[in-house]
């Protein structure tokens, strides 16, 4: 019997390596509640490993059902990922407003005073577009993430700062799946679990 030369991974993006700010796309047959068809906001990656936060994976709450003296925030609470599920996390455009920020990109910021965050969203200045609550985070042990990266289970690519801050989930991965060139746009149509096929 002859062995077919196909592979899915042939094609390529260009190779860029994780760094705070940018995203990491699942490849189409990660599997797990957290991670399949994921994408993860990168908000620090150095010698001690990396932290971000998965876009895309509603934990069915709002925030203001969980975090007390919030009123009437109309965005979902997000699942961060796996680790520390019990703990509240944020990221943000709001900047300088919120003492304690850290900066990852050009407009976005995570963390700092959470009393901050929770006047200004009851104020009304700020609302689900300027800010996204998590529950959890992902993270990884130094050189953890660039052993699955050289596994094919992540694509990483540049942040689209729009699509971070949407709340519209259910079509980024497709979307930024789709940003890395018509080849990976025959992704998007695999099934998530390929004996189903």
């Amino acid at each position: 019997m002859k062995s077919l030369d196909f592979n899915i991974f042939k094609t390529q993006p260009p190779k860029l390596s994780p760094a705070k700010g940018r995203i990491l796309i699942a490849e189409p047959f990660l599997q797990g509640p957290y991670f399949n068809r994921s994408i993860v906001f990168l908000t620090e990656h150095g010698e001690e490993g990396a932290v971000g936060f998965v876009l895309n994976k509603s934990s069915d709450l709002y925030p203001d059902e969980v975090i007390e003296d919030l009123f009437n925030f109309k965005g979902e609470l997000y699942v961060g990922g796996p680790v520390s599920s019990n703990t509240l996390h944020f990221i943000h455009t709001l900047g300088e407003n919120v003492p304690g920020s850290i900066k990852i990109t050009d407009t976005l910021y995570w963390g700092g005073d959470f009393e901050v965050i929770k006047d200004l969203v009851n104020s009304g200045v700020a609302d689900y577009k300027q800010v996204k609550f998590f529950a959890g985070y992902s993270g990884w042990s130094p050189g953890q993430l660039e052993g699955e990266i050289e596994e094919n289970s992540w694509i990483v690519a540049e942040a689209d700062e729009a699509m971070i801050m949407d709340d519209d989930i259910d079509h980024i991965w497709q979307q930024a799946m789709e940003s890395l060139g018509a080849e990976f746009k025959a992704w998007t149509n695999f099934p998530e679990n390929p004996s189903y096929n």
